[in-house]
């Protein structure tokens, strides 16, 4: 047996183990978003959805975003 085999097939057991890893990771992504697409196809929830992440607003309205005193990041003093 040559070390160099051992070698790249070590590097080719750990490429294959990390290419499992992200299949099962993007099939979760794929059945998330898969549910997420569902539901966005009502156009309630695609309103709301639109709303929440873009701040898209109908014509007649004011949106306002309120912004807490702990989230606000603090401005630090010269010395």
């Amino acid at each position: 047996m040559d070390t160099n085999s051992w070698l790249i097939h070590r590097e080719l057991d750990q490429e294959i183990k990390e290419l499992k890893e992200n299949k099962e990771y993007y099939k979760k992504e794929i059945v998330k978003d898969q549910k997420d697409i569902k539901i966005l196809k009502d156009s309630t929830e695609l309103e709301k959805f639109a709303r929440e992440e873009y701040f898209m607003k109908k014509d007649n309205e004011e949106i306002y975003i309120i912004e807490y005193e702990d989230s606000i990041p603090k401005k630090k003093k010269d010395d």
